[in-house]
């Protein structure tokens, strides 16, 4: 569902992503972790056509994302790390206008049953947004989502400044998309989040992506030692 060929961004002298490889199949979720510049928000945007990339190609549900950049957003959500919603509307009256730019037409019953899928608790439904949480709009994103019946999710440090709670509904919310064969690929700082809903973990530095890893397959203090070692800090002596 998301494919990227030696995907290239240069900034003149400067290159924020250096022929990037990345495969992430139906039901797959692959996290991204990096320090800041490492160049996980560029692949994202360069998936979402943002920009155009210097070099190779990037693929949603095997459409180049270039040549098909009105096409190819039909097949996915995008979650920033501060979701844009209009705040003087509700949660079912932003559901409704997003949901109806992808081409649905629902009625208030459907609205609510997304928004309730999504786990947002029923007297907030009808709420202005300016009154949420970041916990509450991320949520009204993941509606959003599922309304669209999205096959590809992007996330851009989605957990930032959540609560452990938060943050953990956050995770079940995911699985439940994966669950339905939902692609995601997220852009993270979280170490602990990371290991605990990916399927896949890549570390990036530089741009580039330095280690690969099948989620199941390494410990969080393995997970955590590798990203030491690929940023090249120095763990602190007890």
């Amino acid at each position: 569902m998301i494919i990227t060929n030696n995907l290239t961004k240069k900034y003149g002298d400067f290159t924020a992503l250096d022929h990037l490889e990345l495969r992430v199949k139906e039901g797959e979720i692959y996290c991204l972790l990096g320090a800041n510049g490492a160049g996980k928000t560029t692949t994202i945007n360069l998936l979402l056509g943002f920009i155009q990339p210097s070099s190779g190609s990037a693929f949603i549900n095997q459409l180049d994302v270039q040549e098909n950049l009105l096409e190819t957003k039909r097949f996915l959500a995008y979650i920033p790390e501060n979701l844009m919603l209009y705040p003087s509307l509700s949660a079912v009256e932003n559901l409704d206008y997003f949901s109806g730019i992808g081409g649905k037409n629902l009625n208030k019953t459907q609205l609510e049953e997304f928004l309730e899928e999504a786990g947002l608790q029923s007297d907030a439904f009808h709420k202005r947004i300016s009154s949420f949480s970041k916990g509450m709009r991320q949520k009204v994103g993941i509606a959003i989502a599922l309304a669209k019946d999205a096959k590809v999710l992007l996330l851009d440090e989605p957990t930032s400044g959540l609560d452990p709670k938060a943050s953990n509904e956050f995770g079940h919310l995911l699985q439940k998309l994966r669950a339905k064969g939902v692609a995601t690929l997220m852009a993270t700082h979280d170490l602990f989040r990371a290991k605990e809903v990916a399927t896949h973990i890549g570390i990036m530095k530089d741009g580039q992506l330095k280690q690969q890893f099948v989620a199941d397959a390494i410990s969080l203090s393995q997970l955590e030692k590798a990203y030491l070692d690929t940023m090249e800090y120095k763990t602190i002596a007890s």
